[in-house]
């Protein structure tokens, strides 16, 4: 099924979710020490591999991390081709000082925001969502 390509329709349907917990980005040069099932994201870098985990999890497995972040998904089933979304939100959390890390995968868009900044980022791209025209 593709995904929503129109940039109006990305902005109005996408639902802001906040999904529970605290999640943090690792870096390793061998992710064998984590289970795939505890994984949320992998991303492989030159300089090492990056993993979005729970804070639970890295604690548990003694992991070092510097941000601790909630987890936001975009409802709307918005296509990897899709132009302006990323930049519109990210732009528009910016203006209200709020800091985002996206993952786009096939479904929706993913935005990890400082845990403190969780429930104003949420109420910003409800706003936004509410708002474009």
């Amino acid at each position: 099924m593709a995904g929503e390509k129109n940039l109006a329709e990305m902005v109005k349907g996408m639902t802001p979710k906040l999904n529970e917990g605290e999640y943090v980005f690792v870096t390793l040069t061998d992710a064998s020490q984590i289970s795939r099932a505890d994984t949320l994201c992998e991303f492989k870098e030159q300089e090492g591999i990056t993993v979005i985990i729970t804070k639970q999890k890295a604690d548990t497995l003694r992991l070092s991390y510097e941000y601790v972040a909630s987890w936001i998904t975009l409802s709307i089933h918005s296509s990897l081709e899709g132009v302006g979304l990323t930049a519109l939100f990210s732009s528009e959390l910016a203006k209200h000082n709020i800091s985002c890390n996206v993952v786009a995968a096939y479904y929706h868009d993913h935005i990890f925001v400082d845990y403190k900044d969780a429930e104003k980022a949420v109420h910003v791209l409800k706003m936004l969502s509410e708002n474009y025209s």
